[in-house]
């Protein structure tokens, strides 16, 4: 399959047809459809930094057998495109599942930056995640997502966002890389950006918007977007930057907390 009309960089089009040949090949027919979504989708993608962001939508829950065959199948691609190396996020869920996380959890086999491929539980705390798909993203190959995925309302999206930046009070407390750190900032404005708008913008956007909101954190917001694109900077003690990180977390949160 051709992918190169879907996106503007190369590197990223010879990843993802690498990824749907040998989904297809170790899935099958169990590979029901396949979703970009993220910064690609967005806005702001940066070929040096930024992750790419899929789910796939498989037949059933994933045996031992076929995620051992994918666990592999990710190192084979990493290996051949290895640019991409800790930069690829890939959520692997039921048809099933994704019609039902709204009222009940089930495993999801993910592959994330700073993460192996593992499985874990999702259900509604992925709510977020399958709203930018069905709205935003974009399909690479089999069904519609909005034929596979239970319909997310916008007001179910905003109120997944709060609670989800509700909870980096707690979050806050294991930021502890200076990286995270400026995930952890963007992040929030990005949160609030959507608890005012009702929509998804990419992070930078979402950052513009508040420093011109809140000009007293321009500078702070600057620093984080500079600790961002010098992720691969190992020189750097996080602790040094922690307070201020940990401050404007938790005045942001009660912003978002304000808005009710």
């Amino acid at each position: 399959m051709d992918l190169n009309p879907f996106t503007p960089h190369a590197e990223v089009n010879a990843l993802l047809e690498s990824l749907l040949r040998e989904m297809t090949t170790v899935l099958g027919e169990r590979l029901v459809g396949l979703y970009l979504y993220g910064s690609l989708q967005t806005g702001d993608f940066d070929p040096e930094i930024s992750d790419i962001d899929l789910l796939a939508a498989v037949e059933d829950d994933l045996d031992a057998a076929t995620f051992a065959a994918l666990d592999a199948m990710h190192h084979r691609v990493l290996q051949a495109h290895p640019v991409w190396h800790n930069r690829l996020e890939i959520a692997y869920l039921s048809r099933r599942a994704l019609q039902t996380f709204k009222h009940e959890r089930s495993p999801i086999a993910v592959i994330s930056p700073g993460e192996p491929f593992n499985i874990k539980d999702a259900g509604d705390d992925w709510t977020t995640n399958w709203y930018v798909v069905q709205t935003y993203g974009m399909r690479l190959y089999g069904s519609e997502a909005t034929d596979i995925i239970a319909p997310v309302s916008q007001a179910e999206f905003v109120q997944a966002v709060r609670d989800h930046m509700l909870a980096w009070r707690e979050y806050i407390e294991h930021v502890d890389t200076r990286p995270y750190q400026g995930y952890a900032i963007l992040t929030m404005c990005r949160g609030l950006y959507t608890l005012r708008h009702g929509e998804q913008v990419s992070k930078l956007r979402a950052a513009a918007w508040v420093q011109q909101e809140l000009p007293r954190e321009a500078a702070m917001i600057e620093q984080a977007i500079d600790w961002r694109r010098r992720y691969r900077d190992a020189n750097v003690d996080p602790a040094l930057t922690f307070d201020d990180t940990r401050r404007f977390v938790l005045s942001m949160i009660e912003r978002i907390a304000a808005e009710g």
